[in-house]
């Protein structure tokens, strides 16, 4: 006999989104449901940021290895350094391990309830759990939230899995069995050019094919041009203007074209199609709610509701910024807004940031982005070179930029690229989240010696002062 539940939320996937909302629910005391047919913590933990930065961290170390072979000016020698890739990934493989069953855990522990299995939504109330394609279950509930993320996008001409599993999604580069000689890689965004970078540190021969006139085309080109110097520096190949026509007749390079038509090859072993993801939106009965889209996504308002009462969206399958962080923030606002308080999804900002070598932060507007908006603005950078800490690390590329109002100096920016600026997000989100000003800033102490004096000192140089320049 089929198995009946009946609860007050169901949540449809167990991403970095829905955890977080079905945790935060239990702690409020709502009887919840998460339905999970693949690994908990979704693409993020299992196939995206946490395996992704993994590898790259290993890259790096290895990069750096075979740099001091050379010798160094720190006086470090390395003879004949080699990587292991198996061990690489299983070592990958463990730390994603540790964190699912971490989740699961903070589920249990917390009082969801997982059931393992796809959900088929049946209507805006009902849910079905599907395992091998036969219904096992079936959940009603009073609220339904959907969180089923996103997917990469294939090109139809050269989808994944064809020239006998040459061409690869980001899923498969994260998990490799070997490192090929030749790498082509479809996407100068950041997920290209993050997986790009590290298989060019693990041995690869690197060409990244960019239909644009310019890579990671979502940063203004004064960070960017930072990372393509970086690029040039590594031996990593960008073609920029291309358009890709697929692989050719053996099947030993990647066809391109220019703008005029003429066309070329890229010599491969492996084709990394990296052009973005799309909303999941298929495959579990979304369709039957007939709710309000925005393009691929799900239309959500400022409480991340959709058009059908108590059926809500958060994360990726609502549409850009895909962006774990942001799915997180959705999934706690929304679990609240259920239990009853009162909350709306207005952040500040929400920060981007780009794991290439260097590092790319962007908070809040560019000085492009605040001229489009009609702010006056002052803005002001302040370069690695000048900081103390950054010569320690070996790397002294890059600068803090920030934004900030002409008539209040409230900041409204906040951008940086250059070696471990991710961790300045936290600083650059605080500051604009609580109403900062430059005087703010400039006026605070900052520990010596540390990356973070730089976003003190470009504060400082805004007001006409910076004291290291």
């Amino acid at each position: 006999m089929m198995q009946t539940q009946s609860t007050t939320l169901v949540v449809i996937g167990g991403g970095p989104g829905g955890y977080i909302a079905a945790i935060r629910a239990a702690q409020l005391g709502i009887a919840t449901i998460l339905i999970e047919g693949d690994q908990l913590g979704g693409t993020c933990l299992n196939i995206g940021c946490i395996p992704s930065k993994a590898l790259i961290h290993a890259a790096e170390e290895f990069e750096k290895a075979k740099h001091y072979s050379h010798g160094s000016s720190i006086g470090i020698q390395v003879s004949n350094p080699s990587i292991n890739i198996t061990q690489t990934v299983s070592w990958k493989d463990g730390i994603v391990k540790r964190l699912t069953t971490g989740v699961g855990a903070l589920l249990k522990k917390n009082g969801a309830q997982v059931v393992k299995g796809w959900a088929q939504i049946l209507d805006g109330k009902t849910v079905a759990v599907m395992q091998d394609g036969k219904e096992v279950s079936r959940i009603t509930c009073q609220h339904l939230l959907i969180a089923s993320g996103s997917t990469p996008v294939e090109l139809p001409f050269m989808p994944f899995g064809s020239g006998s599993g040459k061409v690869v999604s980001s899923t498969e580069a994260l998990s490799p069995t070997e490192i090929p000689k030749k790498l082509v890689v479809v996407g100068g965004g950041y997920i290209g050019l993050e997986l790009g970078i590290a298989y060019r540190k693990l041995g690869a021969e690197v060409a990244v094919v960019e239909s644009l006139d310019r890579i990671l085309p979502a940063y203004d080109e004064d960070l960017t041009k930072v990372v393509k110097t970086a690029l040039k520096q590594l031996g990593v190949e960008v073609h920029l203007g291309l358009t890709v026509q697929g692989l050719n007749a053996t099947g030993d390079a990647v066809r391109v074209k220019n703008a005029a038509g003429e066309e070329s090859e890229l010599a491969c072993d492996k084709v990394l199609v990296a052009v973005g993801r799309r909303p999941r939106t298929q495959g579990f009965g979304l369709e039957s709610l007939m709710l309000d889209m925005n393009g691929r996504a799900i239309k959500i308002d400022d409480q991340c509701r959709t058009s059908m009462r108590d059926v809500w969206a958060i994360g990726d399958v609502a549409g850009e910024p895909m962006l774990a962080h942001r799915a997180m923030a959705q999934g706690e606002m929304v679990a609240e807004i259920i239990a009853g308080k009162r909350r709306h999804f207005t952040p500040a900002s929400i920060p981007g940031v780009c794991f290439t070598d260097p590092e790319l932060v962007v908070v809040g507007k560019s000085p492009q982005e605040a001229q489009a908006a009609g702010i006056e603005h002052i803005t002001a950078m302040f370069p690695f070179a000048a900081n103390g800490r950054s010569m320690t690390l070996e790397s002294s590329e890059g600068f803090v930029r920030v934004v900030a109002r002409k008539d209040n100096h409230l900041i409204v920016g906040w951008q940086a690229v250059g070696k471990g600026v991710s961790e300045l997000s936290a600083a650059f989100g605080l500051s604009l989240e609580m109403g900062s000003t430059l005087e703010d800033v400039a006026g605070t102490i900052h520990s010596h010696p540390t990356l973070g004096e730089a976003v003190q000192e470009a504060a400082l140089r805004a007001l006409g002062h910076a004291l290291h320049i």
